[in-house]
């Protein structure tokens, strides 16, 4: 997904730290918040299309309300947009992510009594309390099998995006419901602790130089076109969530730089290595 990340501006109301460097009818700290739906959109305006989503126990810094709408900042990468009130709560400090693909959060401490909310990879959980077989949070009880504590991270950015193998292709997506190229590369890098950005523009711009034409690819190097990313899995395989299979899926190296050549979307840029 190309950069479409929003200034930290609504229009009228910026961020304290911004006076002097846009203009505003208003400045203010913002209020801190999380979202509590299992994901939510992230729009340019309210009730507009998508440019990314948030997911369950997001930080985010609330800048400005307006009509049943509030306008955030995510803490995780500086993302800016719209997204309903409702979708806002108190904040919390996190103590597990959901490391499975998906997973439920069940009204009780067990599976037989229904469930309030299904959440996606990376969601993040501020835990109260535990047993052997869930965890408690605010909102109910997540199977403990499904999320691990923050610290430590994964180590493996491939392994995390393999658990979303099949995952629908969706443009600005970011959970299991539908993630886009740019999203899988972030969820699998934040799950092993690395700060990402949200797009693809972002990405190719955060991790240094590109590597030398003709470097063999490792395990977890990057794939850039103009508007779309990828993940090597090692020298032949890599990962992404694409427009071709419409799905996250694995295909050969050779094979989708040569389709993606013949079907005009642009020149390959380049491989980068995150972290080298």
């Amino acid at each position: 997904m190309n950069d479409r990340r929003l200034t930290p501006f609504s229009g009228r109301i910026a961020l304290e730290t911004l006076r002097g460097q846009v203009a505003a009818e208003a400045f203010t700290e913002g209020e801190p918040a999380r979202i509590l739906r299992p994901v939510v959109d992230l729009s340019p305006e309210p009730g507009a299309l998508r440019d990314r989503q948030l997911i369950f126990g997001a930080a985010v810094t609330v800048i400005e309300r307006r009509a049943g709408a509030a306008f955030v900042q995510a803490a995780a990468d500086g993302y800016c947009g719209w997204v309903p009130a409702s979708a806002l709560g108190a904040p919390a400090a996190p103590t597990h992510v959901v490391s499975a693909a998906a997973t439920h959060v069940y009204r009780e401490a067990s599976i037989k009594r229904g469930e309030v909310m299904a959440l996606s990879l990376g969601a993040r959980l501020a835990v109260l309390g535990a047993d052997a077989t869930f965890l408690r949070i605010a909102e109910g009880f997540v199977p403990r099998p499904h999320a691990r504590p923050l610290d430590p991270p994964e180590t493996d950015p491939v392994a995390v995006a393999e658990r979303l193998l099949g995952t629908p292709y969706l443009w600005g997506g970011n959970s299991r419901e539908g993630i886009d190229c740019s999203g899988l590369v972030q969820v699998a890098l934040a799950l092993c602790g690395r700060a990402c950005p949200a797009d693809s523009d972002q990405q190719r711009g955060a991790f240094g130089p590109f590597l030398p034409a003709g470097t063999v690819p490792q395990r977890g190097d990057l794939f850039f076109w103009k508007g779309h990313v990828a993940m090597a899995c090692d020298a032949e395989v890599l990962i992404h969530a694409n427009g071709h299979t419409m799905s996250v899926a694995h295909e050969g190296i050779g094979a989708c730089l040569a389709r993606i050549e013949a079907a005009g979307e642009g020149p390959f840029l380049g491989l980068k290595r995150p972290g080298a």
